[in-house]
Order: structure tokens, then C-alpha cells, then sequence
């Protein structure tokens, strides 16, 4: 295929409204794309937005503010959307939300409100969009997974869950899209500098203690400029790639599930004793 082009083509973005998704939302302006911003946080999204359109005046940015764990409300707001931006050339499935706790300090509704939003809602707007998308010369699809979408530590059932079944979902996808015009691109963050881990859930049975080491676990490992981030994801979106790795850590990390898929968790006990 050959490579997406950003000038002029207008791009539908979840979690616009702060971290990798903000930073996305810059450097798509920047490339000179019409943007609708989807977020939860209205005032967040509304900051992004008015910052643009002052840098901007040539580009048409819109805001729609909504919670992505309302799946079934997916199809109106797809419908909204196309309203306002008739021609859609790229989808960037970018919001999650975490959950910390071992698998056995969830509960059901704990684990289904992660596998809601990080992998339910992806799946609901791909297919409110792709007819927007088949229809469009050259459209892209990118869906963010996660270093934890390639490997499952302790701590992180449904979050991996919710990434791994990302990963398959947009495979499959690359497979049967790519002959009909529509590039599909998966990315696996690693550690980003964003407010993920503060606004991280932790499940019913997670004790306060576990929660703040968690916490501070998580954190160290949260290195990366979200702007370096989404100049990664950018610039992969820009020349199709299948997989993009955002970090050292997620290529070092992909390279040892690779090595050694049914031992990798010594390796990280490992890493994670010399920190």
C-alpha cells in the first residue's frame, strides 16, 4: 500500500483528551488533519480542542465528549461524528483504562468494565466506521494495545486480557482489510509518561497497602515523553506498519516473549528485582 497521507484527511481520536491521545491530537494538526477528539473528560477535551483551533484556523476540529463504556451508544456517536466529518480517512482506537489486582481481587464487573472500554469499545467503533473507512482511498485504522498485550505479568488480568484481545482483533483485521484499501496498524506502548497509573482502578479485594505499591511500581515504569509516544505511532501510522513498539522496554520485552514464551515471567522477577 502505499503510505497514508495526513494532509487533508480528517481523523476520528479516543482519549484525546490528555497523554498519548492529546499528543496524538498535536501531531495530527500538525500533519494538517481535520480531527474528532472523543474523550470522557469534556473539559479536558474541550482544552485540547480550543488549543488547536488557535494554532489551526484552517482545520475543522470537533468534540465529543463520551464515556466509551457505554458500547451500546457507540453507533449515535459514530452517526454524530459523520455528520460533522462526512470523510473519515483514519481511526485511531486510542483510550484504555487499567486494573490493578490479582485475578482473584477482581470482581466480574471489575474485569467487564476494562474488557468494555479497552476492548469492546474498539471492536463498536471499528464497525461504525469502517463503511466510512472502505469508502475512503487509502484509509488507516489504528488500535493502541500494550506492552501488555504482548506479555501477561502478575497483577494485570484484565487489562492484558483486554490488550491481547486487541492485538488478535486488529490481526485478523490487517488480514481481511488490507486487499480492500484499509491499512491496519497495532501499536504496543510501553512505559509513557501519562496519568494512566494515578487514575488506574484497583480491584475490590486490593488492600491500600498493595494499592500504593502498585502504584509506585507502576510509575517507575512510566518513562517515555508521550509526544516522542505519538511521534513513534505517527510516523508508523504514516508508512502502514503492521506492528509499531513504542520504547525499549516494549521492544526488549517483545523480544523475550518471543525467545522464550513459556518462561519470560522469571525473566521479569528479574528486571524487576534490579530496579
Amino acid at each position: 500500500m502505499r503510505p497514508y497521507v495526513f494532509q487533508n484527511g480528517t481523523a476520528v481520536l479516543t482519549g484525546a483528551a490528555s497523554g498519548i491521545g492529546r499528543a496524538l491530537a498535536r501531531g495530527l494538526a500538525v500533519r494538517g488533519s481535520h480531527l474528532a477528539l472523543i474523550d470522557r473528560d469534556e473539559v479536558g477535551l474541550n482544552a485540547v480542542a480550543a488549543e488547536l483551533r488557535e494554532r489551526y484556523p484552517a482545520l475543522k476540529i470537533g468534540v465529543h465528549p463520551f464515556d466509551l463504556s457505554r458500547t451500546a451508544q457507540i453507533p449515535a456517536l459514530a452517526d454524530a461524528v459523520l455528520r460533522e466529518h462526512p470523510r473519515v480517512t483514519l481511526l485511531i482506537n486510542n483510550a484504555g483504562v487499567a486494573l490493578g489486582g490479582t485475578f482473584e481481587q477482581l470482581t466480574l464487573d471489575e474485569f467487564e468494565w476494562v474488557m468494555d472500554i479497552n476492548f469492546r469499545a474498539v471492536v463498536a467503533l471499528t464497525k461504525a466506521f469502517l463503511p466510512a473507512l472502505r469508502s475512503t482511498l487509502d484509509a488507516q485504522l489504528v488500535n493502541v494495545s500494550s506492552l501488555f498485550g504482548l506479555i501477561g505479568p502478575a497483577g494485570q488480568s484484565a487489562y492484558s486480557s483486554s490488550k491481547f484481545a486487541v492485538r488478535g482483533f486488529s490481526e485478523v483485521l490487517r488480514h481481511e482489510l488490507t486487499p480492500q484499501g484499509v491499512g491496519v496498524t497495532t501499536v504496543f506502548p510501553g512505559g509513557v509518561r501519562t496519568n494512566i497509573a494515578r487514575n488506574a482502578r484497583v480491584g475490590q479485594g486490593v488492600s491500600q497497602v498493595e494499592t500504593q505499591a502498585g502504584q509506585r511500581e507502576f510509575e517507575r515504569l512510566l518513562r517515555l515523553d508521550p509526544a516522542q509516544a505519538a511521534e513513534i505511532i505517527l510516523h508508523g501510522t504514516g508508512r502502514r506498519q503492521a506492528r509499531v513498539l513504542v520504547g525499549n522496554d516494549a521492544r526488549l520485552l517483545d523480544w523475550i516473549a518471543r525467545l522464550l514464551p513459556g518462561s519470560y515471567g522469571r525473566v521479569l522477577e528479574v528486571l524487576r528485582g534490579a530496579r
